[in-house]
C-alpha cells in the first residue's frame, strides 16, 4: 500500500524520495533471498542457484557472489555476510528517505506551494525520533 501510495502521490514531484524507497524496498528482497538461503537445505541450494543464474549477463559478477563457478560453501558465507550488512544499508537509506521527504514536504500530497509548513527541525525530527523509539519499546 505504501508504494502504490508513493506512486500515485509523490511520484512526479518527490522523486528523490521514492527512488530511495524504491532501493530500500530491494535491499528488503534481496535481504529476504539471503536469508532463504542461509539454511542451507535442497530448497535452498537450489533457490540459490536459480537466483544466481540470473546474474550471468554480468560479466564476473557471479565469481564474486559465488565465490567461483558453482554454488558451495563460500557461496553461502558470503551470503551470510550480506545478509548480516544489507539491514544498516538498508537503515542509512531509511534516514536518506525521511530525509527527502521532510525537506519537500510530505504532509503536503498534492505538492502546492503553501507558507503552512511545518519545519522539519526540530518538530518533525522530534517526532520521528519519539515514534522510532516507540516501536522500540
Amino acid at each position: 500500500l505504501h508504494i502504490l501510495r508513493g506512486l500515485n502521490y509523490s511520484f512526479s514531484y518527490l522523486p528523490l524520495s521514492w527512488y530511495s524507497g524504491l532501493i530500500i524496498f530491494l535491499i528488503f528482497i534481496v535481504t529476504a533471498f539471503m536469508g532463504y538461503v542461509l539454511p542451507w537445505g535442497q530448497m535452498s541450494f537450489w533457490g540459490a542457484t536459480v537466483i544466481t543464474n540470473l546474474l550471468y549477463f554480468i560479466p564476473g559478477l557471479i565469481n564474486w557472489v559465488c565465490g567461483g563457478f558453482i554454488i558451495n560453501d563460500p557461496t553461502l558465507k558470503r551470503f551470510f555476510v550480506l545478509h548480516f550488512i544489507f539491514p544498516f544499508i538498508a537503515l542509512a537509506i531509511v534516514f536518506i528517505h525521511i530525509f527527502f521527504l521532510h525537506i519537500h514536504g510530505s504532509t503536503n500530497p498534492l505538492g502546492y506551494d503553501t507558507p503552512l509548513k511545518i519545519p522539519f527541525y526540530p518538530n518533525l525530527l522530534t517526532l520521528d525520533i519519539k515514534g522510532f523509539n516507540y516501536v522500540l519499546v
